[in-house]
């Protein structure tokens, strides 16, 4: 998958100091309500990846057993949600390297709600095309982050601010991300970058 590396923990930022006097009770609603809030758009993440339910599923459960586990490190990060975010992409580059499968972006339905968001913002360019698949390609060859923010954003549905804390930058670097994979899209498909709208 181009531009997917391992995004292990030891490129996270410092840590904060422990939560003080943080019991198992605390820890486990703190990390249960982190589940309830990813929970979902870590499955769609995986799947669009994986290409399979199942595998999606396999993928999202191995990376919340590992970050029950390590919560209390978690904790004592500077962004929670990145170095959460960094344990899913660690178990999605893992699986796809150990089942010798490149990513599945450019195979899976749910892709399609990508396309949908950008027909809207670019109608007139992107409703030219006489395939979708020139659109998927293009997006999946996308750098790392740009991919992810198109994806984050427009499949996923996280906010601009959600991204930023998942991928610990801020949100004038998410719209940057967007703004540049946007202008790739274009010139990848032929499109006159001066018609295209918004960020």
């Amino acid at each position: 998958m181009t531009g997917y590396g391992s995004s292990r923990a030891a490129g996270a930022p410092p840590s904060r100091p422990a939560p003080a006097g943080a019991s198992q009770h605390q820890l486990s609603i703190t990390f249960e309500a982190f589940h309830g809030t990813h929970a979902r758009k870590w499955v769609t993440y995986a799947y669009l990846h994986t290409g399979g339910e199942a595998a999606a599923r396999e993928v999202t459960r191995s990376a919340f057993r590992q970050l029950r586990l390590l919560w209390p490190h978690a904790l004592r990060q500077a962004s929670v949600e990145a170095f959460a975010w960094s344990v899913l992409k660690e178990h999605v580059v893992d699986w796809l390297y150990d089942h010798q499968q490149p990513t599945a972006l450019t195979e899976t339905a749910a892709f399609a709600v990508v396309t949908q968001a950008l027909l809207r913002e670019c109608q007139q360019q992107f409703a030219l095309l006489e395939s979708q698949l020139g659109l998927y390609a293009a997006i999946s060859r996308l750098p790392e982050r740009q991919c992810d923010v198109i994806v984050l954003r427009h499949v996923i549905g996280y906010s601009d601010g959600q991204i930023a804390a998942l991928l610990g930058v801020d949100e004038v670097t998410v719209r940057s991300h967007a703004s540049r994979g946007k202008r790739k899209l274009a010139a990848a498909l032929g499109i006159d970058q001066g018609t295209t709208r918004g960020n």
